[in-house]
C-alpha cells in the first residue's frame, strides 16, 4: 500500500508539473483559499449538462484549467508565516519524501486522509448521476472535509519538517 500511495504522490506532482516557481506562489494565501472552490465548481459544471447537454464538458474542461492555473495565478505572498503557505509547505515536504525521509505517522495520517477525500467521491458522483443533492452534499462534506483535514495536517508536518533540511527552513520568510 505504501509503494502505491508513493506512485500517486509521484503521478500528482508530474500532473501538476510544479516548478519552484509555481510553488512559491502556491504558497499565496489567495492560491490555497480559492484552490477550495475547485469541487463546487466541478459540482456545477457536470450539473449544468441538464440545462446545456454537452456543452458542459467546456465548463469541465474550464474547471480543469482552473486546477491547474491555481497555484500560478497569484503572486509570490510578501510574507510565507502563516497557515495557508505551511500548509503548501507541508505538500512539497510530502512530495520530497524520497529525497528526505518524512515520519511513518505523517505519511500514515496523509494516505488515511487522501483515501477518506477519495472515498468521499463515491456519494458525489453517484449524486452528480441521479442529481441528488443529499448524496451530493455528502460527498462534498466527506471529501472537502477530509482535505482540509490533510492540509492541516501538512501544516503540522511541515513544521516537525522544516528543521531537518535548511531548504525547507528557508522557505518561511
Amino acid at each position: 500500500m505504501a509503494k502505491r500511495w508513493a506512485q500517486i504522490l509521484d503521478l500528482s506532482s508530474r500532473a501538476m508539473a510544479m516548478d519552484d516557481a509555481s510553488w512559491r506562489r502556491h504558497a499565496n494565501p489567495l492560491s490555497v483559499y480559492s484552490r477550495m472552490t475547485v469541487l463546487p465548481l466541478m459540482t456545477l459544471a457536470v450539473l449544468s449538462r441538464i440545462w446545456l447537454g454537452w456543452g458542459c464538458v467546456l465548463l469541465v474542461a474550464l474547471v480543469c484549467l482552473w486546477v491547474w492555473w491555481n497555484p500560478r495565478a497569484f503572486g509570490v505572498p510578501h510574507s510565507t508565516q502563516n497557515w495557508a503557505s505551511r500548509a503548501t509547505f507541508g505538500e512539497r515536504v510530502l512530495l520530497n519524501h524520497k529525497n528526505i525521509a518524512v515520519p511513518d505517522h505523517h505519511m500514515s495520517w496523509a494516505q488515511a486522509l487522501g483515501t477518506l477525500a477519495g472515498l468521499g467521491l463515491i456519494p458525489w458522483i453517484y449524486g452528480l448521476w441521479l442529481v441528488d443533492p443529499g448524496f451530493i452534499l455528502l460527498g462534498l462534506t466527506l471529501s472537502m472535509g477530509a482535505k482540509l483535514w490533510f492540509v492541516d495536517r501538512m501544516v503540522w508536518l511541515f513544521q516537525d519538517m522544516k528543521a531537518a533540511d535548511s531548504t525547507y527552513a528557508a522557505w518561511e520568510y
